[in-house]
């Protein structure tokens, strides 16, 4: 009896041991099945604020048969972005779009008959923060709401939506890996780094939290291989919002600006300067005439704060700055031969960094086929940027194909100012001179190369 009652225990304990694991295997199975019918709404709904991004224009390429000479080609490229507004406002990576003639933006077309297209219209763009913003004509697009990306954490589950390798409407899922990552000890810009697969093609993309909210813009990634290893980077969403309603508002990003150059203090610095590291900003170049050589900051300084709020670093120092309008009056506490004073400073709006030459060149309105150039005539707007000897000419922009001409062949960047010792100073009239030239005559240009005088004497082929 004692025997079979003991089986019969034995026997009891292991069916109900079994329906335990049935019971944990069912419910785990069900929490998967939660899990990704979750991922599968988030994704859909995430899914309608993504576009693709077509952009063409031209770009400057390194001919490899002829060394050191560019030549201005055709280029396509194609990028992701997010819509954040019903009618149309788009954010993407001003990478994407850099040099385009023409901006294309192609909706999702998840649960639609057709694929809907749209010319898009280039807003403004910020080089420093890489982001650009554009407008198509659409209303009742579905806009992707921001999040806060200083709330994000470690480890924080996030997904990358785009179009890698031009294989649009992609998702991937990854974690939070680092929420302000730099490249570099003195750069300024703040990264959220992700383990969530990002690919080429994939920049401008949304990078969203588990709630759908935008927390970044996909941007670029570290790679060996020139694929994902693991090692992506975005932009984060509060810096992403505030170059939004700069671009919006006025079609630029206002740069609080203070005229230094400042350096992280290293330990090496900080023997050479008696200083603490990692305890303030070392003044490295003061801006002749800016609104720190106006207040008397001198290099060597070292800035401890601003406004109360200790600095450790170039990085602090950037983002502080960031949070100011143009206008402000700002106090720093500077330390200067082991004595600690305040300089007020009035923060400044640092200028748009000068186009690339590709921006503004067209093959149709600027080429000048006898010498296989593209040329750009020195106007006021092109001559501010440049120091010139002589005011007016000619400034090469790129090398467009074969001349007619060889010799001591013009650069990049030469300025052309006559022609067998005729003054040019357009385009156009450059194209005349040298259509005038018979075969047989020599050609001699005058140039200005890295503010020299020089001239260039080419033979017809």
């Amino acid at each position: 009896m004692k025997t079979w009652c003991a089986g019969f225990l034995i026997l009891s304990v292991v069916l109900t041991a079994r329906a335990q694991e049935e019971k944990t295997h069912r419910d785990n199975a069900a929490a998967l099945r939660q899990f990704s019918s979750s991922l599968r709404i988030l994704s859909a709904k995430v899914s309608s604020s993504v576009v693709q991004v077509v952009g063409t224009g031209f770009e400057v390429e390194e001919d490899a048969e002829h060394a050191g000479v560019n030549i201005l080609s055709k280029h396509r490229s194609v990028g992701s972005g997010v819509i954040v507004s019903e009618d149309g406002s788009i954010i993407t990576n001003a990478h994407v779009i850099e040099g385009a003639r023409s901006i294309r933006v192609r909706l999702n077309a998840e649960g639609k008959p057709r694929t809907r297209v749209f010319d898009a219209k280039l807003v403004g763009m910020d080089r420093q923060t890489d982001l650009a913003l554009l407008k198509i004509d659409a209303l009742g697009l579905a806009p992707l709401p921001f999040g806060d990306s200083l709330e994000l954490k470690k480890g924080e589950l996030v997904l990358a939506f785009g179009s890698p390798l031009e294989m649009e409407n992609s998702v991937s899922m990854g974690v939070v890996s680092a929420v302000a990552r730099q490249l570099s000890e003195d750069d300024s810009r703040i990264y959220v780094q992700t383990d969530a697969a990002i690919n080429p093609g994939s920049s401008g993309g949304p990078l969203v939290d588990a709630s759908g909210s935008l927390v970044g813009i996909n941007t670029f990634i570290i790679s060996r291989s020139g694929g994902n290893e693991g090692v992506g980077f975005a932009i984060p969403s509060n810096v992403v919002r505030y170059v939004y309603s700069s671009l919006s508002k006025d079609g630029r990003v206002h740069h609080g600006y203070i005229g230094i150059r400042g350096r992280t203090i290293t330990e090496p610095l900080a023997s050479a300067f008696d200083l603490e590291p990692e305890t303030g900003v070392l003044v490295e170049d003061v801006l002749p005439g800016g609104p720190a050589w106006r207040a008397g900051l001198q290099v060597g300084d070292a800035i401890l704060s601003l406004d109360g709020t200790s600095l450790h670093n170039v990085r602090d120092l950037d983002l502080q700055l960031y949070q100011y309008a143009i206008g402000d009056m700002l106090k720093l506490d500077v330390l200067r031969h082991q004595k600690i004073f305040d300089v007020r400073i009035v923060v400044t709006d640092k200028a748009d960094d000068t186009k690339p030459l590709t921006d503004i060149v067209s093959p149709l309105e600027h080429l000048i086929p006898q010498l296989g150039l593209l040329g750009v005539t020195i106007d006021e707007t092109v001559g501010e940027t440049l120091p010139l000897r002589i005011p007016d000419g000619v400034l090469v922009a790129a090398h467009s194909g074969l001349s007619l001409y060889f010799g001591d062949e013009p650069k990049e960047g030469d300025l052309i100012h006559a022609v067998n010792g005729e003054h040019v100073s357009s385009v156009a009239e450059l194209r005349w001179m040298l259509n005038r030239l018979r075969s047989t005559q020599p050609l001699v240009l005058q140039v200005e190369r890295n503010s020299s005088l020089m001239f260039l004497v080419l033979e017809s082929n």
